[in-house]
């Protein structure tokens, strides 16, 4: 099963699930499962034309999707996908 780990400011969505199990052979088809779970959540990660959001990066172990095969990019059934939303904000 591959695991995605369910960033914290995302975890009201997801009952404070920290991760989410699935057996989804493909980055946008687990994503997918993860909002098919929890239906709340999907606003957050996709958009209208339910393509990812720019502002949130996935990574397949230490690599980001961007730079593979986006949400094509296979997975072996034991990797751990992170989702990772942009934080801005501070002082210029």
């Amino acid at each position: 099963m591959n695991k995605i780990i369910i960033p914290t400011p995302l975890r009201k969505f997801t009952n404070n699930e920290s991760s989410y199990f699935t057996s989804q052979d493909r980055v946008d088809l687990a994503i997918e499962d993860l909002a098919k779970a929890f239906p709340d959540i999907r606003v957050h990660l996709f958009d209208e034309t339910e393509q990812f959001r720019s502002f949130i990066n996935i990574f397949v172990g230490q690599e980001d999707i961007r730079g593979l095969q986006k949400g094509q990019t296979p997975l072996s059934g034991s990797e751990t996908i992170s989702i990772i939303p942009a934080i801005a904000g501070g002082i210029l």
